[in-house]
């Protein structure tokens, strides 16, 4: 559903229902503080898909359900705006930087790094990843015991900085970059949301933290300024992108899209690798069934490519069954700056919307039973997540998290090695482990202790991953008509590998169709593209 058009009869709907035990001057505040799932789960029950409730002196709109996210997600920019919700990063990537610039200038921000997510170098980064992860495990004996979130904080900042920063960054500055990051990761703070710039020692850290990141950033530039090869990453593509005026990236803008391009590599990955294994762990028989699938495809020494990550759903399935029980966002948020409608009602502008993954996951007319762990929601003959806006671990609409393909590789490149090499136990009681609701990325509680132990040596043969294609049995003169879903679309590319005759990058770099109305010999291709598509913008009718 659609949000109402702006009009006289749009402003007669009434006022979101209200939370009861607001408090003066906090409001919803301490409730709401000591777990936000089960403040928003709450307000669900008591007042349905929409319900109003304060932060501090700021009124919130809470949106949930498929129908709510579509209004969500799917609302204009200058009725929903995105970059008024998220000052809180401001002083983590800068003034003037993403969500801190004009709208015109954020867009052709976000626009430079594109490229970097696109299908030619997401088809380089499943070996770095597999290299990253062969180094952390290389001192691993027969048995042991890790904190798993450790773990996988390292190892998702190795792995994103290794394919989306640079070498500098990976090897270089190592350590010195590792407690940078920690210091700013932790200034996303939920106080932040309302008082950002409070004289907190954890704000002051993230402060200077972003000031000597600058510094960092300033050094490499001019250092690669003197060098004839040049690298291919994310940093080298700022250094060299330029606005639609001619003008370059400042050293302060470069350095806050890196921050925005780790964040988006490994913020939320770590939580999401570390509760994939813990849910493994503590169910058997989902294990097994990811373990044969990868045996089968993959034997014991059979290569980790960016085609063969595509075939393993029972992996994928399970990684999204984590993804709907433990979103790491749990709570997006846009102001409204022209009212907003929704089913009539209206919420004045002012004010705060927002949805929750979390709360809209568990809704059982969607998703049954919505407590129970079961990856098999998503196989071809339930596909429980099909109505649109119902599952949206990554987001939605033209604002979907640009990063998810790589998230999803990066997180089905991890378990492809430890997982045929390792098996995983819960070294506490199941129960014990819990989501820790105080971060603004929700992750396990610290400490999370998992036991491995090597598997046995793996003798199956390796089977290739190959596509089915259907029979055409004369039908070749028959034709399919494809549309693009501009709202959708955010230029990723994959499609273009998948059906080169049929996709194309205009000089602006917005995607293009070659055919509206290709043949049906084309439809397998057209399919792939359709299928890989990381925003799902590509909508394919067989006449």
């Amino acid at each position: 559903m659609l949000p109402t058009p702006i009009g006289k009869n749009a402003a007669l709907g009434k006022e979101p229902p209200k939370m009861p035990g607001t408090l003066p001057l906090l409001g919803n505040m301490l409730e709401f503080g000591k777990n936000p799932f089960a403040y928003m789960m709450k307000l669900r029950r008591t007042l349905g898909e929409i319900g109003e409730f304060r932060m501090f002196h700021q009124k919130m709109v809470l949106l949930t359900g498929p129908e709510a996210n579509a209004a969500f997600f799917r609302a204009p920019d200058n009725q929903l705006d995105q970059s008024q919700a998220y000052k809180i990063m401001t002083p983590i990537f800068g003034k003037g930087v993403v969500f801190d610039a004009p709208p015109h200038k954020k867009d052709q921000q976000l626009k430079m790094l594109m490229p970097v997510l696109r299908d030619k170098p997401m088809r380089g980064y499943a070996q770095v990843i597999v290299q990253e992860v062969e180094h952390m495990t290389a001192t691993w004996g027969e048995t042991g015991e890790i904190d798993l979130l450790a773990f996988m904080k390292e190892l998702t900042i190795y792995t994103s900085s290794h394919c989306l920063l640079g070498k500098e960054f990976r090897y270089e500055l190592n350590e010195e970059f590792a407690h940078i990051y920690h210091d700013l990761e932790k200034g996303v703070n939920p106080l932040a949301f309302v008082f950002p710039y409070l004289p907190l020692p954890v704000f002051r850290r993230r402060d200077r933290a972003r000031v000597r990141l600058q510094e960092l950033v300033t050094g490499i530039i001019a250092k690669r300024a003197q060098q004839t090869e040049k690298s291919e990453d994310a940093f080298q593509m700022l250094i060299e992108a330029r606005y639609d005026d001619g003008s370059p990236l400042s050293a302060h803008e470069i350095t806050g899209m890196l921050i925005g391009t780790l964040f988006a590599g490994h913020h939320t990955t770590a939580g999401t690798a570390a509760w994939t294994l813990l849910e493994l762990a503590r169910r058997p028989d989902a294990l097994r069934a990811v373990l044969a699938e990868l045996d089968t495809h993959f034997g014991a020494d059979g290569e980790v490519t960016f085609q063969s990550l595509r075939a393993i759903p029972a992996l994928e399935n399970v990684i999204k069954e984590v993804l709907r029980l433990h979103p790491p966002l749990i709570f997006l948020i846009r102001k409204v700056v022209q009212d907003f409608h929704f089913k009539g009602y209206t919420v004045k502008a002012g004010k705060y919307v927002c949805t929750s993954p979390r709360v809209s996951h568990r809704i059982a007319d969607v998703f049954p039973d919505p407590e129970h762990f079961d990856p098999d929601r998503y196989t071809e003959n339930r596909q429980e997540d099909a109505k649109p806006f119902s599952w949206i671990a990554f987001g939605g609409g033209k604002h979907k998290c640009s990063g998810n393909a790589f998230a999803l590789l990066q997180l089905k490149a991890i378990f492809c090695i430890l997982l045929r090499r390792y098996t995983f136990e819960l070294v506490n009681e199941q129960d014990s482990y819990q989501d820790d609701f105080t971060q603004m990325v929700v992750q396990p509680a610290s400490p999370c202790r998992i036991r491995y132990i090597k598997r046995q040596a793996i003798d199956k043969p390796v089977t290739q991953a190959t596509e089915s294609h259907p029979v055409q049995d004369g039908t070749e003169e028959r034709h399919f008509h494809i549309t693009i879903d501009r709202e959708l679309c955010q230029g990723h590319a994959t499609c273009m590998a998948e059906a080169p005759e049929l996709f194309h990058l205009d000089e602006a770099g917005n995607l293009a169709l070659l055919q509206e109305t290709p043949s049906v010999a084309l439809l397998t291709k057209a399919r792939q593209a359709e299928k890989y598509c990381p925003t799902q913008a590509i909508n394919i009718e067989i006449h």
